[in-house]
């Protein structure tokens, strides 16, 4: 009982902490020049570190029995999510004054072709029914060939929900006619207060409560074992945690990104299994 009433009392705390958080967090998280220079800086060792490799797939890396256990789990229909974290000369790269997110995972579609996934993840007019409820609006903006601008707005809940409206520039490339593979830049992204309310506005942008900054998505699709594979890697960046809670708030932020690449692949898979052969 004694267990019970302290979990009950934690979790109390946790939601007035949070709640104090979302309530104070737009005059005191700044995204500060040195902490866009930080993300950058990790992206760009990031990207470079993914050219390198041979593999089209993470998981092609694996060694060979390794390799044939997480296929024989993604064809059962398992998700395979992992964090990542790219050094930069051997080291670790500091991010003040925020939070870098490095994530990556893979799920397969059995049935599906490359063409099906292309179709669902360039159909931004779309994205808001299809994602939903992280996504609640959505629409293309433009597109130049398989170059595409648009518009998403997130919906983000952890005991406190976070609303931000975000504009993408997105590349795909066709690299054989069995694979496909885009990098996602956010070029803009502003928190909305009072979100679906008469009086709902923009805050400031870079001067918010700091739960997204940043978002880069790297998606890749290969057909292949009679379906087609799924991978979606995220590098996101937010806010750091305020001195004296990290303790609290961390895991709350911190879950975040993962569960949203989660959500994005097991529903991506969903709706590829529910489009007509």
């Amino acid at each position: 009982m004694k267990g019970a009433l302290d979990k009950g009392r934690l979790l109390t705390a946790a939601a007035i902490a949070v709640g104090l958080l979302g309530t104070t967090s737009a005059e005191s998280a700044d995204l500060q020049p040195r902490t866009i220079a930080a993300f950058d800086r990790y992206v760009k060792a990031a990207e470079t570190e993914t050219a390198a490799r041979v593999e089209f797939l993470r998981l092609d890396g694996l060694p060979a029995a390794l390799r044939r256990a997480r296929q024989d789990e993604l064809r059962a229909g398992m998700l395979h999510i992992e964090r990542l974290t790219t050094l930069d000369g051997g080291r670790e790269i500091p991010v003040p004054d925020g939070l870098m997110h490095h994530w990556v995972g893979t799920v397969f579609a059995p049935g599906a072709s490359v063409e099906q996934a292309l179709s669902i993840l360039q159909d931004y007019d779309k994205h808001a029914e299809i994602y939903r409820p992280a996504v609640v609006q959505s629409r293309l903006l433009s597109r130049n060939g398989d170059r595409f601008r648009m518009f998403l707005r997130f919906s983000m809940t952890k005991v406190i929900t976070v609303v931000v409206n975000t504009e993408h520039d997105a590349q795909f490339y066709r690299d054989g006619p069995d694979r496909a593979r885009s990098r996602i830049y956010s070029t803009r992204i502003a928190q909305v207060e009072n979100a679906g309310e008469p009086d709902e506005r923009e805050l400031p942008v870079g001067r918010d409560g700091g739960y997204l900054w940043r978002l880069n998505t790297y998606w890749r699709v290969l057909q292949r074992d009679g379906g087609t594979y799924v991978q979606c890697e995220s590098i996101s960046l937010t806010r750091g945690i305020p001195f004296g809670f990290g303790w609290l708030i961390q895991p709350f932020v911190t879950s975040i990104p993962r569960e949203s690449l989660e959500f994005t692949l097991n529903t991506t898979r969903t709706t590829l299994a529910r489009t007509p052969r």
